[in-house]
């Protein structure tokens, strides 16, 4: 009993704490289940209305209210806002709407700290509610259970206007029907602003009457966002109630369980996360495939049939005649061509134009068409060599960690662009590679390649273990279940502090050597070399991979899943590789990061850096391996060097930078590039 009455003050406390999450994901699932937004600006939001309320908050009620009503029509206003801002990106997915708000997020937050500055912000609240009440012997604060009244009544009315009023009839619609909706004469663009404008008011609500609980600092954003995504993964988009249940065991998880069980408690909310999101993607059907004129996926064409005639082009002749009567005579119209071709004694001027012809198979053919696709690595390099001779130190370091992001980026790259998985966990097996190679060295392991091996080796058994949880997923919920790996991956990073240092993280190591017998590498350009060399060699490995049969079927299984499972094809076994070898070279990076900086800590390796690695694939077009590393360099350049220039402004310049890749660069820097000439005859364009 005693035990029992020595919690119950951290159990109301966890009440609390749930109901001001419950607020917050009450707005979250508005702007995700019914305007489609995944608004990953929603903690800002928050902390717009937390800031206010501190900032006009005076010991009095009309101070308090003052704050509530001004703070809560600012969030109102910044959902409206947003619901401009991302209304042109309605037909592009959630992956750009999950940047374009993270953009704003940066920006949001820099603003809030330039303004209201960067220390916590005391809250004062009128004398009534300042002081505490006897709860079975125990002394409680008053506000608090204020808050918690309040807070039900909220849940009460939210769930009556939706149930019982036109509105809520009209959002629900929204959700579910958008065009049932119009043809009743309601505007379904007026309604998704209407939702955005209530999920912001919530938001800044909540942040205005939990500032005395939660007050209002530069983390409380990022921390507020987080558990709100937690609890709606938990609880659903289709009921508030199912909402609030989430939330009330979310909030004894942070209290009840930490005085319980803190070693625990921290993995809790994030295991129960990706666990359920793993159980919901196993129970779902196979996604269908998608519809894109002219792509794999399209359906005018059996995309296993397409993936056979570019594979093995010796059986184009059999494979074509399977396929249907146009493809075939399409065949025997190309056939007079290769018997001119073959003919040695035909007139002079059909030598010229069978020479011209052989002329242009040769130039053609497959060692060219390698140099062809090679020409951006190769042009790269060109430019990075000469590097060591033209920076200073710091500016030439810079590069190096680049390449290292880089290759993070690349990863991503396959798994977004190539398999169709869009990840912001990537940052747990780079995690593992930077932490073997931390180590390894303090083993006295100090040769690069053994480095590599193993943290590429390491990094990839992280990703068989994880692997399962995330390849059946898909979309959305692919982000959800990988953001959760990269929680727990961080959380445990910080927990085993005899191992990896906690958030001191690790430092004073020997330094890497590049080959047996070799000096360590002290000097900024012989680590700048190093780097470039392991850099290149994993790009090219990835390079040969994508553009191989393999690859080619992975890409397959991105846009024509179903009838690749139809087929006969292992898709899931295809996934599962991309995924482990995605791993490997995440691993890889983070071998190169310990080279280059000589220090790994979480911050190093947490959801920041998985977003800024997203967002590097996007830059560089999700299809492109190089723009993919032009992108990290485009990131390390706005943060670490361009910033320098005007300090404390990082999270302003890069919110810039996310927000002007989103709108102006929607197929990223490959975009940029004019689409090569096809050779081919039209002929054999039919066939293709």
């Amino acid at each position: 009993m005693g035990t029992l009455d020595a919690q119950l003050v951290p159990a109301v406390d966890g009440v609390a704490y749930g109901l001001l999450l419950f607020v917050v994901a009450a707005g979250l699932s508005l702007a995700f289940g019914t305007a489609g937004v995944l608004n990953l600006s929603h903690g800002t939001l928050y902390a717009v209305g937390a800031y206010t309320g501190a900032e006009l908050s005076d010991g009095t009620w009309t101070g308090m209210l003052l704050g509530l009503l001004v703070g809560t029509l600012l969030a109102c206003l910044a959902g409206v806002l947003l619901s401009v801002a991302t209304a042109p990106l309605a037909r592009r997915g959630h992956l750009a709407q999950a940047l374009l708000t993270f953009g704003l997020a940066l920006v949001g937050g820099n603003l809030l700290v330039e303004y209201f500055g960067s220390d916590s912000m005391p809250v004062r609240v009128p004398e009534a509610l300042n002081e505490s009440v006897n709860i079975l012997g125990h002394r409680y604060p008053a506000y608090r259970l204020g808050f918690i009244v309040m807070a039900v009544l909220l849940a009460t009315f939210g769930t009556w206007v939706l149930k019982r009023t036109r509105a809520g009839a009209a959002v629900r619609a929204a959700a579910d029907d958008p065009q049932m909706l119009a043809s009743t004469g309601h505007s379904p663009r007026v309604v998704h602003t209407g939702v955005l404008a209530a999920a912001g008011a919530l938001a800044g609500a909540a942040g205005v009457l939990g500032a005395p609980i939660i007050g209002p600092a530069p983390d409380t954003a990022d921390t507020v966002l987080m558990l709100s995504l937690v609890v709606v993964v938990l609880g659903g988009m289709r009921s508030l109630w199912a909402i609030l249940v989430a939330a009330i065991v979310v909030g004894q998880v942070q209290t009840l369980g930490v005085s319980l069980a803190p070693e625990w408690a921290p993995y809790l909310l994030f295991a129960a996360m990706a666990a359920i999101l793993t159980v919901r993607a196993h129970r779902s059907p196979v996604p269908e495939d998608a519809e894109h004129p002219g792509s794999i996926g399209s359906s005018s064409a059996d995309p296993v049939r397409w993936l056979l005639r570019r594979l093995t082009p010796a059986r184009a002749g059999a494979a074509t005649r399977v396929g249907g009567s146009d493809r075939a005579a399409s065949n025997r119209a190309d056939a007079p061509e290769r018997t001119v071709d073959g003919d040695s004694g035909s007139a002079p001027s059909g030598t010229r134009d069978t020479r011209r012809k052989a002329a242009g198979k040769l130039a053609s053919g497959p060692f060219p068409r390698m140099l062809r696709q090679a020409a951006p690595l190769l042009l790269l390099l060109v430019v990075l060599i000469p590097l060591p001779t033209l920076l200073e130190p710091y500016t030439l370091s810079l590069v190096g960690y680049a390449l290292a992001l880089g290759l993070l980026a690349v990863s991503v790259t396959v798994l977004t662009g190539y398999a169709g998985l869009p990840t912001l966990g990537q940052a747990a097996p780079f995690a593992i590679g930077a932490y073997t190679t931390a180590l390894i060295a303090g083993e006295g392991w100090t040769v690069g390649p053994v480095q590599v091996l193993a943290s590429a080796t390491t990094a990839a058994l992280f990703a068989l273990v994880t692997g399962p949880a995330v390849i059946r997923a898909r979309g959305t919920t692919v982000l959800m279940i990988t953001l959760a790996i990269g929680e727990l991956t961080v959380i445990a990073i910080e927990q085993f502090k005899s191992l990896t240092g906690g958030t001191d993280g690790l430092l004073d190591f020997p330094a890497t050597q590049a080959l047996w017998g070799g000096e360590p590498l002290v000097e900024e350009d012989a680590i700048f070399n190093y780097t470039l060399v392991v850099a290149a060699c994993a790009i090219a490995v990835t390079l040969l991979f994508l553009r191989s049969p393999a690859g080619k079927l992975l890409t397959g299984t991105r846009g024509a899943e179903a009838r690749m499972r139809a087929s006969g094809h292992p898709v899931t076994r295809y996934l599962l590789l991309a995924y482990i070898g995605s791993g490997a070279l995440a691993g890889i990076g983070g071998s190169l990061l310990i080279t280059v900086q000589a220090y790994v800590s979480p911050s190093d390796v947490g959801f920041e850096i998985a977003a800024f690695a997203l967002l590097a694939a996007v830059i560089g077009g999700t299809h492109s391996v190089i723009g993919a590393l032009l992108g990290a360099g485009l990131i390390v350049f706005v943060r670490d060097w361009l910033s320098a220039f005007w300090p404390g402004h990082g999270p302003l310049l890069l919110g810039t930078l996310f927000v002007v890749t989103v709108y102006l660069l929607p197929r990223g820097l490959a975009g940029l590039r004019p689409p090569l000439p096809n050779r081919r005859s039209p002929a054999r364009e039919s066939t293709s």
